[in-house]
């Protein structure tokens, strides 16, 4: 299953939700402003680094990007797509699972 993240980690608690169901093998990919969960040093950065552990997790960088982030800051282990490998991932996974 794909899940998707677009709520920043700091104002909601979509990840979180995302973070308990999301079960061994699945794909998390943030966009919006739950790319902030993607950075190094925040808060959440233990919180995603433990769920690379069990799932694939993706960051949009066009929105990294318009948040004036750095792709650089990103965690190691989380994968910087493009538009196109959106795309790819939504039509890679059975299910799409929108935390909103």
């Amino acid at each position: 299953m794909l899940h998707v993240v677009n709520k920043s980690p700091f104002e909601k608690t979509s990840l979180d939700s995302c973070l308990v169901y999301a079960k061994e093998g699945a794909a998390i990919l943030l966009i919006e402003d739950a790319v902030y969960a993607a950075l190094k040093d925040t808060a959440v950065a233990d919180k995603v680094r433990a769920a690379l552990k069990k799932c694939k997790v993706y960051a949009l960088e066009p929105d990294i990007k318009a948040r004036g982030m750095e792709v650089a800051k990103v965690i190691d282990g989380i994968d910087v797509v493009n538009y196109g490998g959106f795309v790819d991932l939504a039509t890679a996974y059975d299910n799409v699972h929108s935390w909103v």
